[in-house]
């Protein structure tokens, strides 16, 4: 029989599901609204039942070693989801209990997406073979996920890795966090939106992107401006790349990654974020890390599968006896 895991991206509005193999192909894959469960029991009950069709129904003998789920605020060591803010779901959570209850003879470990993006990186993607880097996610908001030593680091108490929230400008833009100036508000598509709202307000300078209303806008419509030689989108995007580049400068004195792999929304604007991100990087960066310089590298995971894959890589990295720490499942 063919071994397989599940993978489970869980956002706030949709929850993506799929099958795949050991060589990360996607044997099947749905998706169901998060919404439509308030109640986080009531949703593992309707996840129990979607998998055990999905995988009944994928027309192949195969063997299910485990579950690996991608969620806000998930913790690796306790098996929770806590205080995620765009989740119904409200407090301490503990959804890897829930999935042991319906699944007793499968592995069930629970990551942030981010994390589970780094995962899917070494096991499936561009860091085959690396031992240290990590995985930056530029969208709705900036996450991250450093592997060092050929680990995951998930810190003492399983939140460690929170790029998207080291204080980028300080006394800069408000975070949802209830900070300011963290990265997140100036990587993330919403920061990128606001840069140009910036661009626009310090200049009179024709754009196309003013017929654009601020909260219509996405990356995607700076990108299309930026290729077609719209000053203001290529300065946001020289503005965003500036904030990242001095963040990461610092982030390399942290970890010194052999490479650093872009994905999300914001990373798909190509040449125009990643040119400047480069340059402000190198201005920044200490002259012992010069010489071997940390690569930028779009990460290599398939869009339209990479939740799925990020999610289904901690099963393999479990199966695997990689690095790790153990994790408790009991409820907290």
């Amino acid at each position: 029989m063919k071994p397989i895991s599940i993978g489970i991206d869980i956002g706030g509005t949709n929850t993506k599901y799929g099958i795949a193999d050991r060589e990360g192909n996607i044997l099947a894959s749905n998706s169901i609204p998060t919404t439509n469960y308030p109640d986080p029991k009531v949703f593992v009950k309707a996840m129990h039942q979607a998998i055990t069709d999905m995988i009944a129904d994928c027309g192949e003998e195969v063997e299910l070693l485990g579950i690996g789920i991608g969620a806000p605020n998930a913790n690796y060591y306790t098996g929770t989801i806590e205080e995620a803010p765009n989740l119904s779901w409200k407090g301490v959570v503990p959804l890897v209990k829930y999935f042991e209850e319906y699944f007793p003879h499968a592995s069930v470990v629970i990551t942030n997406d981010a994390n589970a993006a780094a995962i899917g990186e070494m096991i499936y993607g561009g860091a085959k073979g690396m031992r240290d880097f990590c995985v930056i996610t530029l969208g709705t908001g900036v996450g991250s996920g450093f592997v060092v030593n050929g680990g995951l680091v998930y810190g003492h108490d399983g939140f460690a890795g929170e790029f998207g929230h080291v204080i980028a400008v300080p006394g800069g833009r408000l975070c949802t966090c209830g900070r300011r100036g963290c990265v997140e508000t100036y990587g993330s598509a919403r920061g990128v939106v606001l840069s140009v709202q910036e661009e626009l307000a310090g200049t009179t300078s024709p754009s196309k992107l003013r017929s654009i209303a601020p909260e219509d806008m996405t990356p995607k419509d700076v990108f299309l401006a930026a290729e077609s030689g719209d000053v203001i989108a290529q300065h946001a995007f020289e503005a965003t790349g500036k904030v990242l580049g001095e963040s990461l400068a610092n982030l390399v004195a942290f970890t010194s990654p052999e490479a650093i792999f872009f994905f999300g929304g914001v990373a798909k604007a190509g040449k125009w974020i990643l040119e400047p991100i480069e340059r402000h990087l190198k201005q920044n960066l200490l002259n012992i890390y010069q010489k071997n310089m940390v690569k930028l590298i779009p990460s290599y995971l398939p869009e339209s599968d990479a939740a799925i894959l990020g999610a289904s890589s901690l099963v393999w990295k479990e199966v695997d006896h990689m690095p790790s720490q153990a994790r408790s499942t009991s409820s907290a």
